[in-house]
């Protein structure tokens, strides 16, 4: 009876030692939610460092005046065709039938041409400002990789548009705005 006992103490033990052992492999274990919560980060605002970069004012300013440009093409071709359409409506019962259809040709390439360069200048707008904001989105991610690196961020996150509409600043997680400012006032 003893040496049974003395097994089944022994089984015990073992068993005992064994959860013991499992519990804290367990508690030790890396999961996603650890790596996450080890990992310092920064945010901010993508949006508001851009507009902080004196580039930008210059960017948008050379946008403005390009647009004005185009806007200002568009309302003489406007004022163009209006004057032309009321100088057929006009002569329209004087004209002989030939002169009518050469007019309401000229009225409807005029139009066509008018929409055709209206679509032209909306792309070119567009690509205009690409051309314009890429040397500054380059600048932006090139500071802000350099703060991420100095700063030993894991990543850098962009509040814009509520992509993240909360962000628990107690923990690992900084507000780099003013990092990355002052880099790009240099």
């Amino acid at each position: 009876m003893k040496r049974i006992l003395s097994l089944y103490f022994a089984l015990l033990a073992v068993a005992t030692l064994s959860a013991q052992e499992a519990a804290q492999s367990q508690s030790n274990e890396v999961t996603p939610q650890t790596i996450v919560q080890m990992q310092h980060f920064g945010y901010l605002s993508y949006n508001e460092m851009l507009e902080f970069m004196p580039e930008y004012g210059v960017a948008m300013a050379k946008l403005q005046n390009l647009k004005k440009t185009y806007e200002n093409e568009l309302e003489r071709a406007e004022t163009d065709f209006s004057r032309k359409f009321q100088e057929f409506v006009e002569g329209q019962r004087t004209f002989p039938e030939n002169i009518m259809l050469k007019r309401q040709k000229e009225l409807q390439q005029l139009m066509e041409e008018s929409l055709a360069f209206k679509e032209q200048a909306k792309q070119l707008l567009t690509q205009a400002e690409e051309e314009l904001m890429h040397p500054l989105h380059q600048k932006l991610k090139d500071v802000m990789r350099e703060v991420g690196l100095e700063h030993n961020y894991a990543y850098i996150l962009n509040t814009d548009n509520n992509s993240y509409p909360f962000v628990n600043t107690t923990g690992e997680a900084e507000d780099c705005s003013e990092l990355v400012k002052a880099k790009l006032r240099r």
